[in-house]
């Protein structure tokens, strides 16, 4: 739905077909968004980009058709359910003209935007943090085995890119994971993990610390990066804030371009304008494939981690690609 939001607060983007699991739920959606309902194998049905929403396990065969009728597509976190799947869509989307935008909106908030722009004025850096933590979903099948993995998988992907985004934009500019340690936590009642910690060393000696959390009753989104000359912080969640050095910094400005402000806060209109904008100029989008893949072989490194003792993991990953988060946990 947020995607549809964005797309209706956009000048000249028209909502057409929707598919959903069942042509019930087609049709409420495409009701909801002023659309018309379809089936998943009649898509893009005229669309010229197609945004694949569904559940992990569905995202590389639904953007690889999409592909494939000439579609530009825009793929949801994280990018697939396998590391298989994944490399499958790199080489897809480059064989298509890299009409594949992987949907990290994060990297298109204004604060995210404005703290890797600090960033590339700072020195090299020493340490990054970034958490997310909220409670359990009370909603969809993320508590399932089906769906491919748990907090680490679903809701870790967004600060894990944040820290990527944030390596990728200091002095130098290429900096990669080398190893990868995780500690997860799950629960008797579900068979997913719930709490992860997870630690990243890059090539050139900088240490990153992502924690996520789905047990958590108050949420929290917040990220800081340090050099030998300076702090910056940020947090989207529950307020919006941006810090440097301690001193707090001006906010974007955001302007009136819809009537939700979280559309823009959270990066979605920006991301979806890009999108479009890259697609119509056969431009590579900077948040593509790539950075989905890479997201998620850092995730499938953390589960093996924890499934080996929590023993740091190099990268690139040399377990089987074509097993989930999940199963590289539980076995």
């Amino acid at each position: 739905m947020v995607h549809a939001l964005a797309a209706q607060a956009l000048p000249g983007v028209t909502i057409g077909p929707v598919a959903s699991r069942s042509t019930a739920r087609a049709a409420e959606r495409a009701g909801q968004v002023g659309g018309r309902a379809v089936t998943y194998d009649e898509l893009p049905a005229g669309a010229d980009v197609v945004v694949v929403s569904t559940p992990p396990a569905q995202h590389a065969s639904h953007a690889l058709a999409a592909l494939g009728a000439g579609a530009g597509v825009i793929v949801e976190k994280p990018l697939a359910a396998t590391l298989a799947e994944a490399d499958a869509l790199v080489e897809a989307s480059a064989a298509h003209g890299h009409r594949l935008g992987y949907a990290e909106n994060l990297a298109f908030a204004p604060v995210v935007m404005r703290a890797t722009s600090l960033v590339r004025s700072m020195g090299p850096l020493r340490h990054v943090d970034a958490r997310m933590l909220q409670g359990r979903p009370d909603w969809g099948d993320f508590l399932t085995e089906g769906w491919g993995g748990g907090v680490l998988f679903d809701l870790g992907a967004h600060p894990i890119a944040l820290v990527l985004l944030l390596a990728d934009a200091a002095p130098g500019g290429t900096d990669r994971v080398v190893a990868v340690r995780a500690h997860l936590e799950g629960a008797d009642d579900v068979p997913v993990d719930l709490y992860a910690d997870v630690s990243l060393t890059f090539a050139s000696g900088l240490y990153a610390r992502v924690e996520t959390s789905w047990r958590d009753a108050q949420p929290v989104l917040d990220f800081q990066a340090a050099s030998d000359d300076g702090v910056v912080r940020a947090e989207l969640i529950p307020h919006v804030a941006i810090e440097r050095n301690g001193e707090p910094l001006a906010l974007p400005d955001l302007g009136e371009r819809s009537a939700d402000p979280r559309l823009t806060q959270f990066g979605y209109l920006t991301q979806l304008e890009d999108f479009l904008a890259d697609f119509a100029e056969s431009r590579a989008p900077d948040i593509g494939a790539e950075l989905g893949r890479s997201v998620l072989e850092i995730i499938c490194a953390g589960y093996a981690s924890a499934a080996a003792g929590d023993v740091p993991v190099p990268l690139p990953f040399q377990g089987p690609r074509d097993r989930t988060p999940l199963q590289l946990w539980r076995g």
